[in-house]
């Protein structure tokens, strides 16, 4: 807004006024004002002194991050804003890591290991100023949490911004494993959570979450409500009396399809953080005004996450008109390919059938087979495997089973007994696109019911259903031990913000067939109304495949969705490393960074800037090798791919800050720590081998226009 001031100068002061005016105004040289984003809401802003309080640890620091109790409130059912942040920081990066001395905690990675890699005997508190603002186009509806942290060894002659979107449908706090990095090297850190967040609307008491975590009613919060499933007064009474104690959840239920979004949402993190630091750090007119001194010219910015805030980062430099973003540093993207991206995918010498489906489209498949799957005796040695086969196919709950024989029945298995029907199951698997080496993984995914959750999440989202529409007859609610729909205790709704992830079964919340024989129960423990028997809700797995594959008006609704979201490979020719699993069973190479490797090279030609650095022995949750007690056998097979994320940040801001090369793309071979499952040896430097500058030629992976080769 342009000021009028009436005062009398002399002709010299007028003069310098004038000068002012202009440069304010962009006529002068680059004296841009710093303006704050139309779409930012109310900023609120937080010192930390890295003492009893900071950006990284909430105060914990080190030890207390790897303590096994989380942090409490003083009154149990009236956390502060406060609390809710220090154990949402708690949730989110245990979420992430294994928290393990032995997994590599403290000595490879942690906030006790400096920007250098040198293990300190501090506890890695980090002072700064955190800042946090909805951006909304003025409805209300949208409210997308931005958060930018400042940590006080932020040098605006040497500015550096790194985006740390949340993965998954977390809260803002969702990638402060991330952050870390961008705190530790004295740089900003730009966090979104994409339209996503943990808490609920609780549809039956009509509370919801503010941004800070804390709950007020609904007719309280108004705009101010980091969601509300905008259903009208009827509306919400008709809900709750036809299928009382619900929840409704924004990455689900805001009908917004906020994947679309992911990408603006980034840049608008970035936009943010160009914002509060100008605030903080710009120059002045000579009216006291400060000035848009730290831009993309002056200052280092790198896009960065893992999982979907990776495939945001990788939308974001997609999408980037203002030159806001320098280069790509991600973690196992989740990214959407046009439906025809004309690229091979080839591992050794073997063209890959299958590849490119979007993440609801192989997340609803693996649903349909994933349970049936995790019983094939060939895989009977992995991960979970024997737990499952006791836990679900049981004489008592033979679930797993039932799965495999609806599948016959909908002609979706040919086998004529459960073992080999399992096994074509995991087969149908590996021919759909999962990699052999994935397979060790789907015991443990089905019992932890991964691919529910995240397809019908997924679904919704992309539908842009209500939560009144209970797509293919899910909604989300507590239940009890037997799977019948119960009030969820208060104390898990009040902390959800900090403990959930966003996609049911979390936090207490259960996933619930709405259509089971006997009426609503959880999902894996309902009874088919076709079969009369508990088969793991076939009818609810089929209706979301179909919703993928059919062409009536719910299926029409998803695909319209998934274009919406789909990436163009066209990174702009920043230069980006990607680095992924090759067991990921969650988000499979072949379907998410091998073929858009591939895309880029087409899109881009001989301009693109990308390197891809495919990582064995290792895979999407790190977290889950840190369980030895509850998943022995990760421990002794899979390394921490965030290692190798926060190598790839290290080489991404050598080459923007120093002009160092970029590794080429490569396959690096990992040493599994190996041992007794539950007891593997301590990991070493040596079973985590450096990106290499010049990989051998047996390592090397090959990327021509469209095609893309990887050694086995």
């Amino acid at each position: 807004m342009q000021k009028t001031y009436a005062i009398a100068l002399p002709p010299a002061a007028l003069a310098v006024l004038a000068a002012a005016v202009l440069t304010a105004c962009g006529g002068g040289d680059g004296g841009e004002l710093n303006a704050k984003p139309g779409y930012l809401g109310t900023v609120r802003q937080q010192s930390y002194d890295g003492s009893s309080d900071d950006l990284l640890t909430a105060g914990m620091g080190k030890s207390g991050l790897a303590a096994a109790t989380a942090p409490g409130f003083a009154i149990a059912l009236q956390p502060t804003a406060a609390e809710l942040r220090r154990l949402a920081i708690y949730t989110n990066y245990r979420a992430m890591l294994d928290m393990t001395a032995a997994g590599g905690y403290g000595t490879l990675y942690g906030p006790n290991v400096d920007a250098q890699g040198r293990v300190t005997a501090g506890e890695g508190r980090i002072a700064g100023i955190e800042y946090i603002a909805f951006s909304d186009d003025g409805t209300g509806r949208k409210n997308v949490t931005l958060m930018v942290q400042v940590p006080a060894s932020f040098d605006p002659r040497k500015a550096c911004i790194i985006t740390a979107t949340a993965s998954g449908s977390r809260g803002v706090y969702g990638a402060i494993t991330t952050g870390e990095w961008g705190l530790k090297r004295g740089c900003a850190v730009a966090y979104s959570d994409k339209g996503t967040g943990a808490a609920p609307h609780d549809l039956m008491n009509d509370t919801v979450p503010l941004i800070d975590g804390t709950r007020s009613t609904a007719a309280a919060a108004g705009k101010q409500a980091a969601f509300n499933a905008g259903l009208t007064a009827g509306e919400q009474a008709a809900f709750n009396t036809a299928t009382p104690n619900r929840f409704a959840f924004k990455h689900a239920h805001s009908g917004q399809n906020p994947e679309k979004d992911w990408g603006r949402t980034t840049l608008q993190a970035v936009e943010f953080a160009y914002y509060v630091l100008n605030e903080r750090y710009g120059d002045r007119n000579i009216l006291g005004e400060r000035l848009r001194t730290l831009k993309p010219s002056n200052t280092i910015v790198i896009a960065s996450s893992i999982s979907n805030g990776g495939g945001a980062a990788i939308a974001a430099a997609e999408q980037d008109s203002q030159g806001l973003i320098n280069g790509v540093a991600v973690s196992e993207p989740a990214v959407e390919l046009p439906a025809n991206p004309g690229v091979t995918v080839q591992r050794g010498g073997t063209a890959l059938p299958v590849v490119g489906k979007t993440l609801v489209d192989f997340t609803t498949y693996a649903n349909l087979y994933q349970p049936c799957a995790s019983l094939a005796v060939s895989i009977s040695g992995s991960p979970y495997a024997a737990a499952f086969a006791a836990g679900f196919a049981s004489t008592a709950l033979p679930i797993a089973p039932n799965r495999c024989a609806a599948l016959r029945t909908a002609g979706l298995l040919n086998a004529m007994t459960t073992a080999a029907q399992a096994e074509e199951a995991l087969q149908r698997l590996r021919d759909y696109g999962w990699e052999p080496e994935s397979s060790e993984l789907h015991a443990s995914l089905a019992a932890f019911e991964v691919a529910p959750a995240v397809s019908v999440t997924f679904a919704n989202s992309l539908s842009r259903a209500s939560v009144k529409d209970n797509l293919c007859g899910y909604s989300y609610a507590g239940a009890t031990a037997a799977g019948a729909v119960t009030p969820l205790a208060p104390g898990a709704l009040v902390s959800m913000f900090s403990t959930g992830n966003g996609v049911p079964p979390s936090s207490g919340v259960q996933l619930i067939n709405n259509k089971g024989k006997f009426g609503a129960a959880r999902d894996f423990l309902s009874v088919s109304i076709n079969s009369g028997v508990a088969d793991w809700n076939t009818p609810g797995a089929l209706c979301l495949r179909n919703l993928v594959t059919g062409n009536d008006g719910s299926a029409r609704a998803l695909q319209a969705g998934i274009d919406e979201t789909r990436r163009s490979g066209n990174l702009q020719g920043k230069p980006t490393i990607i680095v992924h699993g090759r067991a990921d069973a969650l988000l499979p190479v072949n379907h998410t960074t091998r073929p858009y490797v591939a895309l880029n090279r087409r899109v881009e030609g001989a301009a693109s800037k990308l390197s891809y650095v495919e990582v064995t022995n290792a895979q999407h949750f790190d977290s889950f090798i840190g369980l030895p007690t509850v998943l022995p056998g990760y421990d002794t097979r899979y390394i921490p791919l965030h290692v190798y994320l926060n190598r790839a940040l290290d080489a991404m801001y050598d080459h923007l800050a120093n002009g160092k090369a970029l590794p080429p793309s490569q396959v690096v071979r990992t040493v599994p720590r190996g041992g007794n499952p539950g007891q593997a040896p301590a990991i070493q430097p040596a079973n985590l081998p450096l990106i290499a500058g010049t990989p051998a030629a047996a390592d090397r992976i090959e990327v021509s226009v469209g095609a893309i080769r990887v050694p086995d």
